[in-house]
């Protein structure tokens, strides 16, 4: 079992009141390594190492910027392996899930690194405006926004940290990362990466601990000029009550439908739902949840839904063979088993599954759900999809965007006339069609519309959000140029 430090101005230190507290695995209850407990006071020695660490950053050239990212993504690659077993260990995915994600690391490091050298100015056609001529020149410039607090979840603890933390670093900002509470290890050894690839003193700094004094403490902080946050609803709007004037990420809640027509290829649908909806225990804001299926294919649906669902290991993350882990504690897995409770006492049908060892919960498939119930309208964000009937295309977008939330949703058509029409209608940040919004290609724009956030990540689209533009306007003595 290693103990860890927090990382403040590239030194790796106690907190100030030299608090501690155990990590533990959900599945076997293990102590995997303890970490110190940041305090508000940490905050501030966080945030003031960050602010001399961007003036060295951010006056550090693109080229110079990509090579020390570019250092770090082949150590990411290097020591994927080794992050993928902490990964596991500290979160509950299965190791083959821990794998993919560890393994996505550098690439988001690259990806980031060349968006960041590449920022590229307008040239503006000043003579067009009334009484101007050819005397004046004016451009756009990018430059870092300065001080990035990044607050991210337990479900990736690689993943969504490398799409905080990479591009903030690729813009020429500093960073204080706070990770999940129960996952502060996996960014702990990202954060080496950079400290080992040469990232000057203070410009990425990590604080582990809770998220009500330290999280706070963080987002309040005036010299903050950009927060970057994933998690609930709930918490992502006390942070904008909280933060002031400074710009704001919010990736947060969903309950994503996947809307399978008539006319939809049910085997690929049905292959696609056995994925989207219980990788990670479900523990995805774009988990496959709500399943909207034209009445006139529900039963064969699913007839060729259950034993996919039924065929998917769960158990030990490490055990070879497992496809998915176990939640990420006991109590989020009693939560969800009293979802489960709860609708079938309303009138929903459990089809399969829903049994729960510990924090392992088999995966389930709820019928009959009415689509206005909570099991349906809230996210669950567990391993089990809630099966609703629509009587036509018109109908189940209706029901689509019943909720608060619209981050991502799918739709099963062979029909291009109801492909545009879902895309268009369906209110969600990401609409897939043929597959569930369980996809992510990390170039692309991600982020929510309604109750599911602000913002969009994806290396380019979170450099702009992390970046300033400045107009430049060069004034010379009016000239003659008949």
């Amino acid at each position: 079992m290693e103990s860890h430090k927090l990382l403040i101005g590239g030194a790796w230190v106690d907190a100030v009141n030299g608090e501690r507290e155990d990590v533990t695995s959900p599945f076997s209850g293990d102590i995997v390594g303890d970490v110190a407990v940041a305090r508000p006071a940490d905050a501030e020695r966080a945030i003031t190492a960050a602010l001399s660490g961007f003036d060295v950053w951010r006056r550090t050239p693109a080229h110079v910027r990509f090579a020390i990212l570019t250092k770090a993504a082949a150590l990411a690659d290097e020591r994927a392996e080794e992050m993928a077993q902490i990964m596991s260990r500290e979160n509950g995915k299965s190791l083959v899930e821990a794998r993919g994600e560890a393994g996505r690391s550098g690439d988001i490091i690259r990806l980031s690194a060349f968006e960041g050298s590449q920022l590229y100015g307008d040239s503006l056609p000043l003579d067009a405006n009334k009484g101007t001529g050819l005397e004046k020149l004016g451009f756009t410039i990018h430059q870092p926004v300065g001080v990035v607090v990044a607050i991210s979840p337990f479900n990736y603890p690689a993943l969504l940290v490398m799409h905080k933390v990479a591009p903030a670093l690729a813009a020429g900002n500093a960073v204080v990362l706070k990770p999940a509470r129960a996952t502060p290890l996996t960014a702990l050894a990202l954060a080496k990466c950079f400290v080992d690839a040469g990232l000057p003193d203070g410009v990425l700094n990590v604080v582990t601990g809770g998220g009500s004094d330290l999280g706070d403490a963080l987002v309040r902080d005036t010299r903050v000029r950009k927060i970057s946050f994933t998690g609930s609803t709930r918490v992502g709007e006390h942070i904008a009550s909280i933060a002031g004037i400074k710009k704001l990420s919010l990736e947060l809640g969903a309950s994503g439908p996947v809307i399978v027509l008539d006319d939809a290829d049910i085997d690929a649908a049905t292959t696609s739902i056995a994925l989207g909806g219980y990788i990670n225990a479900g523990q995805v804001c774009i988990s496959a949840q709500r399943i909207i299926v034209h009445e006139k294919i529900v039963d064969d649906f699913l007839d060729a839904l259950t034993p996919k669902v039924q065929a998917i290991r769960v158990g030990d993350p490490l055990a070879e063979g497992t496809a998915v882990g176990s939640m990420i504690s006991r109590a989020e897995a009693d939560r969800v088993t009293a979802s489960i409770r709860a609708a079938v006492t309303s009138g929903a049908r459990l089809v399969t599954g829903g049994e729960q060892d510990g924090s392992i919960i088999q995966p389930a498939i709820v019928a009959d759900v009415d689509p206005f119930s909570p099991f349906a309208q809230d996210e669950l964000f567990g391993p089990a999809v809630a099966v609703s009937a629509a009587r036509n295309l018109e109908h189940a977008i209706d029901l689509a965007n019943s909720t608060a939330y619209g981050l991502g949703a799918g739709v099963f058509t062979n029909n291009m006339s109801n492909s545009i029409r879902a895309i268009r209608e369906i209110e969600s940040g990401v609409v897939h069609i043929n597959w569930t919004q369980l996809w992510r290609a990390d170039l692309m724009p991600y982020g929510g519309l309604k109750s599911s956030g602000i913002g969009k990540e994806g290396p380019r689209s979170a450099i702009a959000e992390m970046t300033e533009i400045k107009t430049v306007i060069l004034h010379g003595t009016p000239w003659n140029h008949s």
